[in-house]
């Protein structure tokens, strides 16, 4: 009687008497495999643990505000000296106020901090899905249709790609300020500000997701289960988006950890640019923006926005890293 090897830990083995030993397979989903993966790296399994933390405190940020439990708009200059700086040491750290106070306006830096995460999470989400839409829709159609639809949309990816973004963010901020607010009709001062951050984020950053998907519709489009829908007449919609869409969910998956913090840090650059939310409505972009000028006086009020960006990029970052190892079953860990 032979024992079962341990390399095969797919198998169970089952004793049906004392001459025979009898191996009973257990089968695994490709969804399995991966979580199985994805559960080994234990690097992944942080970062997926801080993103969700991150996620919920952006959840829980207005429910406190609207229960008044905290206050990131309160301004209470007795915590602060007569130069405008924090009075005590550590930027005026305290029980009531554990990382300090905003120096020039005595708001709580925890308060803001938190409320901040809530937009700038928002702001990136908002123009991640976009992105990912319009990319998606143009990926699949490119490749999967291919001549002139598909020189049409690569020429488009060059355009938008030989636009200087950040100049242009620039030069029409004034001019897609305005049509957000007359044409769209959204209200006048930091909602405009928002939208028009999210329309730009979102509308030029389709092209890398578009590229992606598009390479991989033109393996997919070659395979049986798609030519069998074009053989019985399947239309081109059902095509793309019923046959070829659902082989995509791994790569839009991992692309969208991936844009999400490069969306975070775009917003940062736009509100040091003096493009965005202003300030007193926080943002981890304006937040840090308004720190550099205490960045001698009052360090921690600078280094903790800092801190908190670098970590969400970060924790973004290795979390798309163990989806795409996960999810590839050729790759190499």
């Amino acid at each position: 009687m032979t024992a079962p090897s341990s390399e095969l830990d797919s198998h169970l083995a089952v004793d049906r008497g004392p001459d025979t030993l009898l191996t009973e397979v257990v089968s695994k989903s490709p969804m399995r495999l991966a979580v199985a993966r994805f559960r080994k790296d234990k690097l992944s399994m942080v970062s997926l643990v801080v993103v969700v933390l991150f996620f919920l405190l952006a959840i829980s940020a207005p429910i406190l505000v609207a229960a008044d439990l905290i206050d990131p708009l309160k301004n209470d200059t007795d915590l602060l000296d007569e130069y405008g700086l924090p009075l005590g040491s550590f930027g005026g750290i305290s029980g009531d106020h554990w990382l300090g106070v905003e120096p020039g306006g005595g708001r709580d830096a925890l308060a803001r901090l938190w409320y901040g995460t809530t937009f700038s999470l928002s702001i990136a989400i908002a123009a991640t899905i976009i992105a990912m839409f319009i990319g998606v829709v143009a990926g699949i159609v490119s490749g999967a249709a291919g001549g002139w639809v598909d020189a049409i949309i690569g020429r488009a990816i060059d355009l938008t790609l030989a636009f200087p973004q950040t100049l242009m963010l620039l030069a029409l901020s004034a001019v897609g300020l305005a049509f957000v607010e007359e044409i769209l009709g959204v209200p006048r001062g930091n909602p405009a500000a928002a939208v028009y951050v999210v329309g730009v984020l979102g509308l030029f950053g389709w092209t890398a997701v578009a590229r992606i998907v598009r390479g991989q519709v033109l393996s997919l489009r070659e395979r049986e289960f798609v030519q069998a829908s074009q053989m019985i007449g399947a239309s081109r919609f059902r095509i793309y988006f019923r046959e070829i869409l659902p082989n995509l969910w791994a790569p839009i998956l991992v692309t969208f950890t991936l844009m999400m913090p490069a969306f975070v840090s775009a917003e940062a650059a736009l509100s040091f640019l003096g493009v965005g939310i202003s300030a007193p409505t926080p943002t981890l972009g304006n937040i840090l923006t308004d720190a550099l000028r205490y960045a001698d006086s009052a360090f921690l009020y600078f280094f903790f926005p800092a801190l908190l960006i670098a970590i969400i990029v970060v924790s973004f970052n290795l979390l798309g890293d163990g989806l795409r190892d996960a999810l590839d079953p050729k790759g190499h860990r």
